[in-house]
């Protein structure tokens, strides 16, 4: 983890969806068996609401004495919490109106959580039933966490609570750094203390996950003091010349690189620093040979940036890192190490080779060595019996799959027809807890419970506002070539192209014929993803094969080139399932400017779906024509017409065929050449992120309004000839900040600029309209396609 992203890292880490143990949850006391530390669970999934945290009656106004705790077994990063009362199904009404967060990363150093102005207590739930989320500004670096709740009299309280956030991959444990020093600019104060650090021995603002603006006298919280973001330091104030800092890690790692968010406002004598001297620590002493590393001077530009030091796989358990002066101030605002878990004997020294281990330590870890070989020989034989029995199920499966194919390709499963009918009927979307992320709007976040519209007296209360429904997520699925993702949209009304009600197709004939695999003819691969391939091939006597509304232009003598999408035979059973469903929706589909399938193979594996080939490629390798942006307008029309979310539209994902038809697909991630447009975060999910718009990125909202976002970037890409990728002045990292930009609505944003041949037109009324933060005013497909039209009027007038 070079550095967090706070935008990203809330994902809920057990309490609700049992990840967490109930032997890692505790409490100071209980009331009653039914009240123990171990139905402290925040409460989804409609139950009657009782069970829950409630401590023995409270001797003390106060409560501290009184906690919920919670063993997370590793260090996590914290930014959330969230709680809730009991109402037992409408015989009880306890919650705690406020409360206190203690926490602490060994178990025996307890550090009281405050924000960012001092205050410590946190104002919780208004009634028994509602979730009520809670940012945690500044976020919190811990193993061990204590909710602690705060009566102003004696009275029983009851907690579900939850945590959100995500593994804290540093390491890193404390830091020692020397005090902040105060600079007077212009009259004003600015100071660059530490505001945050939570104890002689802690954590603070450089590792909040939260990185300082250009202008240090300005920050990203709202009505913080000038230079609040940086912790800084004054070169005169140290007459050594450089700023000693010292990093503490849970065990001895391998350090391979640390980043360094710096301040490089020149014109206000702050420069990032000359040198960084870094020593190391596996046992009691400092390693005599430091890394040394020089940055390249930047004369020109003041923007704030991070530094990346080399530390050149060395070994160590502590760093301490000298940062010299290049000019009269030095700010940092973040510090992040990437590292990995070391295999280190501390009765070595690192660097001495003449240093010999004796014959008792050579048997213990001879001995190691046998019982490390013994388990592995345990994991591979349980290994190859688990692949071996998968096997047996899989074909078992297999078999009654083909069956279902064979006999009811046309048909809604009574599965997947209920299951979309539990959708329609709900408001919001729900999912698999261990990947639901929340991002709420507001520190104040409230998600009025199921529970209530079961309850009588209930029963002609007003409907709730959509804008009070916590936004549950699902982590995007991009890994695959499939146009088809079973993924639901997060907006009710609308749906992705995988949890589609098939009744939108009722009055369809959907049946797709089998064609005879002898008469498929190879050419070669076109790409390929993780569970499947797409190949050219020569598919002869196809034309006398289609049905009348799919005929396609060729004649019957020659074979035809199409396209053939496999299904690997060693796919899993999702995967499987996943495949047969995109059969059923893609044979569903009919418009010029969808690419369209003709018929399938699936008697025997691999099972085959043959489409339409587009001979010229795909539109970001062949692009040459402004005008072929109508075609996608058409074909995203269409699907929104339909309430798809298509999730990646670009060029890469459309196809050009003969008269430069624009068909749109989804084959862009099945081709290497396209790995680079995708970028995995923290190893759940692969996005596109230069294509997305910001809150897709952040709460992992999927709409129309989405898809029009990135129908203005692959406008971009049409007009600048896809000669170069969107943003590419920027990283990754830069570009998810930016989208935290659009969320902050500070007018701080970076847009894509204007290409040098586009219309003014269009790029102030379309492309910028694409790209608004409001969701609800971006133009529609409709509106998109219908102002293409007379803009291509005009040209040709």
């Amino acid at each position: 983890m070079l550095h967090v992203f706070i935008e990203i890292c809330r994902y809920p880490l057990g309490m609700t969806g049992g990840q967490i143990q109930d032997e890692d949850i505790s409490a100071s006391s209980q009331w009653s068996e039914s009240t123990a530390a171990r139905f402290g669970r925040l409460d989804l999934d409609n139950g009657d609401g009782d069970g829950a945290w409630c401590p023995d009656i409270m001797s003390e106004p106060d409560g501290l004495k009184e906690y919920l705790q919670v063993d997370l077994r590793s260090l996590h990063f914290i930014t959330l919490v969230g709680t809730q009362g009991r109402h037992a199904d409408g015989m009880g009404n306890e919650f705690a109106q406020r409360y206190r967060i203690k926490y602490s990363r060994d178990g025996s150093n307890w550090v009281g959580w405050h924000d960012r102005k001092g205050r410590q207590v946190i104002e919780g739930n208004r009634n028994a039933y509602d979730v009520v989320l809670k940012d945690l500004e500044p976020p919190i670096i811990a193993r061990f966490v204590r909710f602690m709740p705060v009566t102003d009299h004696s009275m029983i309280v009851c907690m579900r609570v939850e945590l959100y956030g995500c593994e804290w991959l540093d390491g890193l444990t404390s830091y020692s750094i020397p005090d902040g020093h105060q600079m007077i600019y212009r009259g004003l104060d600015v100071y660059f203390n530490d505001s945050v650090y939570d104890g002689a021995s802690g954590l603070g603002q450089l590792t909040d996950g939260t990185w300082g603006l250009d202008d240090f006298l300005h920050s990203h919280i709202y009505a913080m003091w000038p230079g609040y973001d940086y912790v800084g330091w004054n070169n005169k104030s140290l007459p050594k010349g450089y700023v000693e800092m010292i990093f503490e890690f849970d065990h001895v790692r391998n350090f391979t690189s640390m980043k360094v968010h710096c301040n490089n406002m020149f014109s206000r004598g702050v420069r990032m620093f000359r040198q960084a001297t870094c020593y190391f620590r596996s046992a009691s002493d400092w390693e005599a040979d430091p890394v040394t590393f020089r940055p390249t001077v930047d004369r020109m530009s003041q923007s704030a940036r991070f530094v990346t030091v080399s530390l050149g796989d060395r070994t160590a358990s502590a760093i301490k890192c000298r940062f010299h002066f290049s000019d009269v101030w030095m700010l940092f605002s973040e510090v992040a190490f990437q590292s990995g878990s070391a295999v280190y004997n501390t009765s070595l020294t690192a660097h001495d080779p003449t240093h010999k281990l004796d014959d008792s330590n050579t048997r213990i870890l001879i001995g190691c060595l046998v019982a490390i070989i013994a388990i592995l020989l345990a994991i591979i034989v349980i290994t190859l019996w688990r692949q071996v029995w998968q096997k047996m199920l899989e074909k078992a499966s297999r078999r009654l799959l083909d069956d279902e194919l064979t006999a009811r390709l046309a048909v809604q499963t009574q599965a997947f027809s209920s299951h979309h009918s539990s959708l329609s009927s709900e408001s919001g979307s729900t999912s698999n807890s261990t990947y639901e992320r929340i991002f709420p709007l507001c520190s104040d976040y409230q998600e009025p419970s199921r529970l209530i519209r079961k309850l009588p007296e209930f029963d002609r209360a007003p409907p709730v506002e959509p804008s009070q429904s916590v936004v549950q997520t699902v982590p995007p699925h991009y890994a695959e070539a499939d146009i088809i993702s079973l993924q639901e949209s997060s907006d009710s009304s609308t749906y992705s192209i995988t949890a589609v009600d098939m009744n939108l197709f009722a009055g369809t004939d959907s049946s797709m014929r089998e064609f005879p695999r002898h008469k498929l003819t190879f050419k070669e691969k076109l790409g390929e993803g993780q569970f499947g391939e797409v190949h050219l091939c020569e598919a002869e006597g196809m034309q006398d094969f289609l049905d009348e509304d799919l005929s396609i232009e060729g004649n019957n003598e020659s074979p035809l080139l199409v396209a053939v999408k496999t299904l690997r035979e060693d796919a899993n059973k999702n995967a499987r399932n996943d495949f047969l469903k995109e059969i059923r929706i893609m044979s569903r589909l009919r418009d010029p400017n969808i690419v369209r399938l003709l018929a399938v193979c699936v008697d025997t594996d691999p099972l085959c779906m043959i489409t339409e080939y587009m001979e010229n490629g795909d539109l970001n390798q062949f692009l040459c024509n402004l005008r072929l942006k109508e075609g996608i307008a058409s074909g995203m029309k269409y699907l929104s017409s339909l309430n798809f979310v298509h999730r990646d539209l670009a060029t890469r994902n459309c196809l050009v065929g003969k008269n430069y038809t624009i068909k749109i697909a989804d084959f862009g991630m099945s081709r290497n050449l396209y790995r680079g447009d995708y970028y995995r975060i923290q190893g759940r999910a692969v996005l596109p992120i230069r294509w997305m718009s910001w809150e897709s990125i952040l709460l992992g909202k999927f709409t129309m309004a989405s898809d029009v976002w990135a129908f203005g970037v692959t406008l971009w890409e049409i007009l600048t000839l896809c000669k170069k990728q969107p943003y590419s002045q920027l990283s990754d990292e830069q570009v998810i900040e930016n989208t935290g930009e659009y969320f902050r609505d500070q007018g701080k944003q970076v847009y894509l600029p204007k290409p040098p041949c586009c219309p003014d037109r269009v790029y102030n009324d379309l492309m910028l309209s694409c790209w608004r933060r409001n969701a609800k005013q971006r133009p529609s497909f409709q509106e998109i396609h219908t102002q293409l039209m007379e803009s291509l009027g005009e040209q040709m007038a």
